[in-house]
């Protein structure tokens, strides 16, 4: 992978995995966990939502976006479960009430009309319930900075300012890609 394809969130959360042991020990908050671990719950229905892409259509730029997301959710994965990790917690958070109350994640449900659409209503499906997703983790993200005591440590604070950008960036660019192959 070339640096040119890696998402401006990876190389702050490689910073993230990089950071000497002082700096880890910085406060951390339940409520910073409880996001990590709702968050790689989180990525990880993306990454499943963008493995669909390779098989239920053949549109470029849909595949494009597609695996930018999937390598930028892949290597934040990687740092968030490094993250707890190093924090001593478990990244092993996967409980089916979690999920379903988490903000933008897809029912079951959704996933299934997903799994089984094709081509043009599988590309405008899939932008609408991407964005819906996208939607949740920025909503995520301000949950977590309201929390009084949360995302004090700089790098953790970058982190989750980084994760808001690029998912407010990926919004946009799938909303112009749904209104276009809406007409």
């Amino acid at each position: 992978m070339t640096l040119s394809r890696v998402a401006p969130c990876a190389i702050v959360a490689l910073a993230l995995t990089t950071v000497a042991p002082a700096v880890s020990a910085q406060a951390v908050s339940a409520a910073d966990v409880a996001f990590m671990h709702g968050m790689i719950m989180h990525h990880a229905q993306a990454v499943t939502m963008t493995a669909m892409v390779r098989t239920h259509t053949s549109r470029a730029a849909l595949h494009l976006l597609a695996e930018r997301i999937e390598v930028s959710q892949q290597d934040e994965l990687a740092v968030m479960q490094r993250w707890l990790a190093d924090r001593g917690a478990s990244h092993e958070m996967h409980t089916a009430h979690t999920a379903h109350t988490m903000p933008g994640m897809l029912s079951a449900e959704q996933l299934a009309e997903l799994a089984t659409a094709r081509d043009l209503a599988f590309d405008r499906l899939f932008l609408r319930f991407m964005i819906q997703h996208h939607e949740g983790a920025v909503q995520m993200v301000a949950d977590l900075r309201r929390v009084p005591g949360a995302a004090q440590a700089p790098m953790l604070l970058q982190f989750i300012n980084d994760i808001d950008a690029d998912q407010r960036a990926e919004i946009r660019r799938m909303q112009r890609l749904l209104a276009a192959w809406s007409k």
